[in-house]
This record gives structure tokens, sequence and C-alpha cells, in this order.
């Protein structure tokens, strides 16, 4: 059975209404408390919120369900995403929850669920919590909500852990961040600052209401602008909480999670510590990075294994296979040997260590990354069948398939939240991207609009 309030990333919606009214977020926070007191001898859990208006409300309702199951909650106030999951797993707390909808914008919210593992909870453990939340809400049992007063020794430790992670310093460097106005704004001018950088640091002054509004890692105009204008060695742009970073170089060249995974794990394999599966390096990334990084890690005999769009699967993958980086190209970047989740900061951090240690820049680390041409199309249907039932749809990938070889791929899936087919078109040139992209995209319509 389908998961009907968990999606990729955790529960997320409109904050205020369904699955974010009081009601449900209570028996959220009532449900995960009644499985961790069951499994847990230390029922406490750490939360922490992004700079969104409705945080606080939403932390308080889930706190509130929380201690109806006996469970402590203590609040961390505004933290990065990985940054909770670091609280999580220490001796402390039985799990973490973030309230954050990443890079939507103010008006949404979410709830992420983070166990002791510092992982989030896989999806069978999901399921079961919808179960248990469901048949709270039958019960029609009244919100409530817990004051919460913030423990500021929290994020102190989760950043206190990141610098160590950073041998000898950041002097003499010239950084621009962009903190999207969200958790990282105050977090990461701290950090780099205390490493030596000297930084700029823009967007790091939310309302409620502006976090990644025309600023972060969806919205680089405004980075690059000032990293050409400040001359910096390096632009840093981050999400609404923190969980990715995207790059711009010296030179303005955007440098997105595939470049990142590349250049990163060249650096890890000449380290010894990538991590091998059957005897050979590799690398996990989802099926949405370019041919251009698959291409580039062979040329070293690093192998990219391909999971499901979303940064749970990729870390699932990478502990059955013993990974120790994986990610995506929107920036969401695991380092197993430092953390359990894409951690913006600490990506930052292992860039700026390369950099550092091979004495090139970030246009020199990543020119071998060739970046195949690739065409986005979104399709409105208004069902989703079986793609292997969609007749006009396959044959027109077969016509794409045996046009590009091994010079190209084709990827068509279903949006997981809206009524949506997804063509994504990889090719040698963009004339022949765009045509079959196209192609298929009329495909599908036939078949299902």
């Amino acid at each position: 059975m389908a998961r009907q309030l968990f999606g990729t990333d955790g529960i997320r919606g409109v904050a205020g209404e369904f699955p974010l009214d009081p009601s449900t977020t209570c028996a959220v926070g009532a449900a995960l408390g009644h499985w961790i007191s069951s499994h847990h001898l230390n029922p406490e859990v750490v939360i922490g919120i992004d700079t969104r208006e409705s945080g606080k409300s939403i932390a308080s309702s889930v706190a509130a369900g929380l201690a109806r199951s006996g469970v402590k909650a203590r609040f961390a106030g505004v933290i990065t995403t990985p940054g909770v999951a670091y609280l999580a797993r220490s001796d402390h707390f039985a799990a973490g929850v973030m309230i954050s909808a990443s890079h939507n914008p103010y008006s949404d919210n979410g709830i992420k669920v983070i166990d002791h593992s510092g992982f989030k909870l896989p999806d069978e453990q999901e399921h079961t919590l919808e179960g248990e939340i469901f048949a709270l809400l039958r019960q029609n049992i009244p919100a409530s909500a817990l004051e919460l007063k913030v423990e500021d020794d929290l994020a102190k430790d989760y950043i206190d852990y990141l610098a160590s992670t950073f041998p000898g310093s950041l002097a003499n460097v010239d950084l621009v961040l962009d903190c999207a106005n969200g958790a990282a704004s105050l977090l990461a001018p701290e950090l780099f600052q205390r490493l030596g950088a000297r930084v700029y640091a823009t967007a790091c002054s939310p309302d409620g209401r502006n976090i990644n509004l025309n600023c972060g890692s969806l919205h680089l105009e405004y980075l690059r602008k000032e990293v050409l204008a400040r001359g910096a060695q390096i632009g840093i742009a981050f999400d609404g909480d923190a969980d990715r970073a995207l790059f711009v170089s010296h030179s303005g060249r955007v440098v997105d999670g595939d470049a990142v995974m590349l250049l990163t794990s060249l650096a890890l394999k000449e380290q010894g510590r990538l991590g091998e599966a059957d005897g050979e390096p590799v690398v996990v990334a989802t099926v949405m990075s370019n041919l251009g990084l698959e291409r580039a890690l062979a040329a070293h005999g690093i192998t990219l294994v391909r999971t499901p769009v979303g940064d749970k699967y990729v870390l699932e993958e990478m502990v059955r296979r013993g990974a120790k980086l994986g990610g995506e190209q929107s920036g969401h970047i695991i380092f197993r040997d430092w953390a359990t989740t894409g951690d913006g900061l600490l990506t930052a951090l292992r860039v700026l260590e390369v950099i550092r240690n091979s004495g090139r820049d970030l246009d020199a680390l990543s020119e071998e990354l060739k970046i195949y041409p690739q065409r986005l199309v979104n399709v409105r249907v208004k069902e989703k069948r079986p793609l292997a039932d969609l007749a006009h749809m396959n044959a027109a990938i077969r016509v794409a398939e045996a046009d590009f070889g091994t010079a190209g791929r084709v990827l068509v899936r279903f949006s997981g939240t809206e009524p949506l087919a997804r063509v994504m078109v990889e090719g040698p040139d963009d004339a022949s991207v765009e045509h079959h992209a196209n192609r298929i995209a009329d495909a599908i319509r036939k078949d299902l609009t």
C-alpha cells in the first residue's frame, strides 16, 4: 500500500493545512513518541526548525504529541537538517525531528523524522507510523501545543563538530555565502569565520517569509554577480535547510553536485577512503546525474551506481554497497565518513579542503566533467498507468535509444506529488536531445491525455 503522508523527504505541504494542520502534526508527534517509548530506553527527541514563520508552531504541536506518549522534546531552534541528524545520533536522543520544507517557499513546511542512527526512516517504518497517525486522527483527540525553549548549546555542538572535521585553516580565503535566508543564516558565517576565512554573507536576514526567495541554491544569479564583483575565490549557496550546497567558481562558473562528486571522489580515492563494491571504487548517484559524470568517473576506474531520485535512496544504496560518497546533481552530497545525510556545510568544507590540498581552483578541478546536453519536459496527465503499458511512449523511447546508442539515455517517471510525467533525455548534441524529448512527450500525451 502506498504511503499517503510521507514522500521522499518526509511529510510536506502547506503550513496550517492537512497534513500540517495542528491535529495531524500533534498526531505525528504522538505516533512517533509511542514508537520511541517502546523501542528506546532514553525517550528524548531533538527538534529543529528552519526560518519559516510556521516552524515554531508546528514544532510545538509535534512536541505536545510526543509528550502525550511520555517522550521529552528538546528544542535546538533554528538549525540545519543535517544538524538535527548529527544530534539525533548522539547518546542523548532516540530520534530527531526537523521542521522544514527545504527549498520550497515559506508558505510550505514539512516534518522530517530521523532515527537514532542518523538516517531518515525507511519506507516501511514510515508506513507503520502513518497507520498509527490516521488511527489517532479517527479518535478526534484535541490538538495541543507545548511551549518550547531554545537550547543554544545544541546548535553549538553541531558547529563544533563540523569545525573539527577540517584540518588547518581557511586563512586568506575569500568566500561569498548565500544562506537562502534559511537555517544556515547564522551557522554558516560563524563556521567559516571561525576557520579563518574572509566571509561576505548574503541572504542572511530571515524574516519568516523570505526563505529561498530569489536566493539560495535555486537562484544562483546574485551569488555569481557577487563572486565576480568581489573577486572571491568561491561562492557557496545553500537551500532553506542547508542539506545541499552548490558552488560558483572565481570565474563565475556554476559547479553542481555532479562536479562536486567528481572532484571529491578523486581526492577520496587517492586517500584510500572512497569505498569499494566487489573490489571496484564506487560512487552512488541518482538517475538524474549527468552521463558526463558516469564517463568521467569511469576514466578513473570508478563505477557510478544509480538510484531513484531522493537522497534517502542514495544513502540506502551506499550502506548496501559500502560506498563512502554519494549524492544528487542538486547538491545533496553524503560523505559517510562524516555524516549520515546530505550536509551543505560539510560539503563546502570538503570542497574547500580539496582546493587547498590540491592547489587548484574550482574551474581546474571540475574541467574534466563534460556535461551532456539534457532536456527535461513535464507532461500533465489525467492518470498514471504503468509505463510499460504506454505503447506510443515506449516506441518513441526505442527510437531515441537506437539513435543515441551508448552516447545518450532516456528516463521517464511519474512525479510523486503532481499529475505529471517527467521526461529526461540526454544525448550528444542539443538538437537530437530536443527532438527526442519532444517526441517522447508527445507520445505520452497520446497515451495518457
